[in-house]
């Protein structure tokens, strides 16, 4: 049952290319104290403007205490557009939660990220806001963040300028253990700007994990995305497929 618990934290978090990063799958189920983490290699068929597919590499590394959570992740990527050539994106996200309540913790996240497919040179974001756990059971959990966060973003469309904004960051997450061996996550984000809510994003993701062979899992991810003001050129909505192995050290 650890093996499986422990399985959430691989999180192949929303694929980089997504730009919403689910920090959702990172987390480590069971209450325990100690370091831990995930390695993980992962082939995806997605699509922007065009059908491309991606490799990808992801680190995890967590630290939890009974009141104290940090959590770092690093995903780099290489992404092919049907026949042109390789290009790369990456993401590094740190969070950090403060248990305040049996069913209450408060969040701080910081967050760095590029992507060469999406035109984004640059997006860094920083936020905060409580998480609520609205449920009891333990092979069936649900939980609720509203958070606000600090966006700054540049563009390679060389029509957008430079973008620095606040935006909300609501989110709504549900993890399920149907069996010994089987884990199941989805999250759904929205994000609107908080000076004008017409623009907002919004990202759903979901994984299946099952257990293969001592700290080796399968993981399957579904993830769509709508952004209603992306870069130019660049397509409202994006989705990706993606499969990959991973291994856990805890």
């Amino acid at each position: 049952m650890k093996f499986l618990l422990s399985l959430l934290l691989l999180g192949l978090v929303a694929s980089v290319n997504a730009q919403i990063l689910n920090a959702e799958s990172l987390r480590k189920v069971a209450d325990t104290s100690g370091w831990s983490g995930a390695a993980s290699i992962d082939f995806a068929l997605k699509r922007n403007v065009n059908d491309f597919i991606s490799i990808g590499s992801d680190i995890h590394v967590e630290h939890e205490t009974p009141k104290h959570l940090i959590l770092l992740k690093n995903d780099f990527r290489f992404q092919k557009v049907e026949n042109d050539k390789f290009t790369n994106a990456g993401i590094l996200h740190l969070r950090y939660n403060y248990k305040t309540h049996r069913k209450m913790s408060w969040e701080v996240f910081g967050q760095a990220q590029y992507n060469k497919v999406s035109l984004v040179d640059f997006r860094g974001l920083f936020g905060s806001g409580p998480r609520l756990k609205l449920s009891n059971s333990e092979k069936y959990r649900f939980y609720l963040g509203i958070l606000i966060m600090f966006e700054h973003e540049e563009l390679a469309d060389g029509i957008t300028p430079i973008q620095r904004d606040f935006r909300g960051s609501t989110y709504f997450s549900f993890s399920l253990y149907p069996t010994e061996h089987i884990t199941v996550v989805s999250t759904t984000y929205y994000q609107p700007l908080i000076s004008s809510f017409s623009d907002y994003r919004i990202s759903s993701q979901s994984s299946a994990i099952v257990g293969l062979y001592k700290n080796f899992a399968l993981k399957m991810t579904y993830t769509f995305t709508y952004d209603e003001f992306p870069a130019v050129g660049i397509a409202n909505s994006q989705y990706s497929f993606t499969s990959g192995i991973t291994y856990i050290f805890d």
